[in-house]
């Protein structure tokens, strides 16, 4: 293999698959996501109009200050420990974040009782995030990291949107002749194809155990083992220490099969092969696979909810009729579409599920009625 550097994340993985073989669904989108000078998420600022893609936060304020008042509220019923950790995995431009302490500071003490945690690997987003809470929230201090676990100890509520879903997951499909995985590997003329492994024994969490019998022949069944990694960890730091997570994210609340991989640029959809690197690769999120691996980790899992209930039972319908009362007609037909988008079943309403963990001797927190 030479030793001169790729010009390219596709060069990268030619050159990986010749030297090793194809790879695993899993690697294929790590590499194409967090390559640390190639990956996708590593080289760009991927949100907004001139990106790939739009989350929530960037839909509108609402959404942000929603969260924020959710998360100073729970800071409450945990006691409001001083300090707490709050966490955003994946937290974007820091929209989210901002919009959120600016809600939050109606709750006497909970500002200055936070301490700011930003998981993110990604340079270009970091610096967006410096930007944000620079002026913004000036007074908050504010710590990067690459990984969750080295958020230091200690009471903390972690917000996660849009980010599960960006995590690589592994793919099994049912064969006349068995399960067999699915693996990425390239073709004499370059191009990207799937390939599978001998027959294997999928490897699935127990949420998987009363599916797997009614997966069709060429069925394909998900899982993510750094997702459940990942809440699991979440799990057992909020048992030792107290604290709450709200994962917000487009998926299923029960385990089912299905092939959900889907690649996103210039905000239209693309081959998920066709070009690593160059699009975002996501995978709608299995949530009964979040809630036991929380579980697991000793927290209690509620929900999912859908998107649009949860923002509904936090007064998001309030907020957009105050926003609107003294707004010009311009600006108040784009609150009006904007909190359409974030809370309708037929935009993000349905699609995307709310799932908390909060400490099992807690209360189930707002947004989740009845306990649910």
């Amino acid at each position: 293999m030479t030793d001169t550097p790729p010009a390219s994340l596709a060069e990268h993985l030619r050159r990986r698959i010749a030297a090793k073989g194809p790879l695993s669904l899993a690697e294929f989108m790590g590499e194409a996501l967090v390559h640390p000078t190639l990956g996708y998420y590593v080289t760009r600022d991927p949100l907004g109009a001139r990106g790939d893609f739009i989350t929530a936060p960037e839909v509108s304020q609402m959404f942000g200050e929603m969260i924020g008042l959710w998360a100073a509220v729970q800071w409450q019923a945990m006691g409001s420990p001083d300090p707490v950790r709050l966490v955003e995995l994946g937290p974007g431009r820091g929209t989210l974040m901002a919009d959120a302490l600016h809600a939050a500071r109606l709750v006497p003490g909970f500002t200055a009782a936070a301490r700011i945690h930003l998981v993110e690997i990604s340079p270009a987003l970091r610096a967006r995030q410096r930007e944000t809470l620079a002026a913004r929230a000036q007074d908050v201090p504010v710590e990067w990291h690459d990984w969750f676990g080295d958020v230091a100890e200690g009471p903390l509520l972690v917000l996660a949107n849009e980010f599960f879903d960006a995590l690589p997951i592994r793919q099994f499909v049912r064969t006349p002749g068995g399960w067999r995985e699915r693996l990425v590997d390239a073709a004499a003329d370059g191009r990207f194809v799937f390939a599978y492994t001998d027959p294997c024994r999928p490897v699935v969490p127990p949420s998987w155990d009363d599916v797997l019998g009614e997966v069709p022949e060429d069925g394909i069944v998900e899982v993510s083992p750094l997702a459940a990694a990942i809440a699991e960890m979440i799990g057992e730091r909020i048992a030792a220490a107290g604290g709450a997570a709200l994962i917000v994210d487009y998926g299923h609340p029960r385990s089912a099969p299905g092939d959900t991989l889907q690649a996103v640029r210039d905000h239209a959809p693309d081959d998920p092969l066709a070009q690593p690197g160059e699009a975002d690769l996501t995978a709608h999120v299995d949530f009964a696979q979040l809630a036991h691996a929380g579980v697991r980790g000793g927290a209690r899992a509620v929900g999912p909810v859908g998107q649009g209930a949860f923002l509904k039972q936090l007064g998001i319908d309030a907020r957009a009729a105050a926003l609107m009362q003294n707004a010009a007609p311009d600006v108040a037909r784009d609150i009006k579409l904007a909190h359409h988008r974030l809370v309708s079943p037929d935009a993000m309403g349905a699609l995307f599920k709310v799932l908390a963990f909060v400490h099992p001797e807690m209360a189930a927190p707002p947004g989740f009625a009845d306990g649910e």
